[in-house]
Order: C-alpha cells, then structure tokens, then sequence
C-alpha cells in the first residue's frame, strides 16, 4: 500500500443550489461531481488509500449512483460527523497505519490539478504541514464598523484550497483536541498546537462548487 492518503470530505446538503440533490452528487461532464474528484486523486497516485466521509444518510444514495454509472474506484467509507472537524476526525479513524502522509480534500473540488496535488505531498514530506493558496487578484476591503471600511493590501492575503496535506503523525495529533468553533479547515486545527503551515501555489480552476453559477463554470472547465 502507498504511504500516501486522502480524506475526501462530502457532507453537503446542496441547499446553496436550491434543489435536493446534495451538491456532491450533481453531474457534470456525465457524471456526479465526487466520482471526479475520487478520480483525480487515483490519477495522481492509483495506489492511494482514498476515505470518504459522507453522511450515513447519503451513502444509500451514493452506492446506487456508483451502481448507475458503474463507477468501480477503490475507496474506504466514514459516517459524517456534526461538524467538518467531526467528519474528518471519523475519516481519520479510517486510513491505514503504513499512511505517513494524510491529504484532506473538499468533495467539491473536482478540478484540482495533479501538479497541485504532487506539490502538497511532496512538501508535506519536507514541511509536515502545508495548504495550496492561490493570490487574492479583487481588491479588498476590511469593515472596520457598519459606517466605516478601509482598503487593505490584497498581497498580504492568499485564497486557501485543498487537498491540505499533513504527516499523519501530525495530523492524527491534531485531531485528538477538543473541538472548538475557530476550526474551519485543518490548518486551524495544527495550527492550534503552535504548528507552522507551509504555502505552496494551488491552481485557479480548483474552485469549490457550491452554487449553480459554479456549476455554469465547471461545465465550462470541462
């Protein structure tokens, strides 16, 4: 088994695309926006441990929809937890020891490059901790109070993708502390225990698809 591992995290309601269907299941390209995204990471790396976490109440949909497309990737299924921090913690629970390097991705992210993903792992190796980021090109504004805002310097800012990759060691570390609300990715999370994250490039077209306008663009991606 490789020494490498992802926790591809899917516990959307879809409610941000106004329909039922959880927006990890929607199709693009022929075929629900997961299985691409499953894919990628088996592109990169075909003996890669692939967990992922969905909502027990999904994973009956989700094993008819493998069934529908005949989509046969080797993976290992985690419940979805109360939070992220919760769903990943439970994915954790279920990557092989021989794991040194742990990768935790978005469901939704179907376009992230394979040069993307090599630069994670390949610095995670060196650095324990490292997140893909991409420049801020709007410009920004702080809201100082409800009358007042002031532009701040975009350069000092980086838009923050995934996969976040970690040593497991780390990793597992990290997530043996109590939950607590500033955790909104897994960076926070090491970063918790003192723990510095490395920046590498991500690439523009990993979007996170949440919205029907992305789903317009990811079409168009295709």
């Amino acid at each position: 088994m490789t020494s490498k591992a992802v926790i591809i995290v899917a516990g959307g309601k879809g409610l941000r695309m106004g329909g039922d269907i959880p927006k990890q299941f929607l199709p693009i390209g022929g075929k629900p926006i997961l299985m691409h995204t499953i894919e990628r990471f088996l592109s990169f790396d075909e003996e890669m441990q692939v967990v992922l976490v969905l909502p027990e109440s999904q994973q009956d949909y989700w094993h008819a929809l493998c069934g529908q497309y005949h989509f046969t990737c080797p993976y290992t299924l985690a419940n979805g937890g109360e939070t992220r921090f919760h769903s990943v913690k439970n994915g954790l629970a279920k990557v092989s020891s021989e794991a040194t390097l742990i990768g935790v991705h978005d469901g939704v992210r179907p376009f992230v490059s394979i040069d993307t993903i090599r630069a994670c792992y390949e610095e995670a190796a060196r650095s324990a901790a490292v997140i893909p980021v991409t420049d801020v090109v709007e410009t920004v504004r702080h809201i100082v109070n409800p009358k007042e805002s002031e532009t701040v310097p975009r350069s000092d800012y980086k838009l923050v993708q995934t996969p976040q990759v970690f040593s497991a060691s780390l990793l597992r570390q990290a997530y043996s502390q109590p939950y607590i609300d500033f955790f909104t990715d897994d960076a926070s999370v090491v970063e918790r225990m003192g723990h510095p994250v490395t920046l590498v490039p991500g690439n523009r077209e990993n979007i996170k698809i949440t919205t029907p306008f992305d789903l317009t663009i990811a079409e168009a991606i295709l």
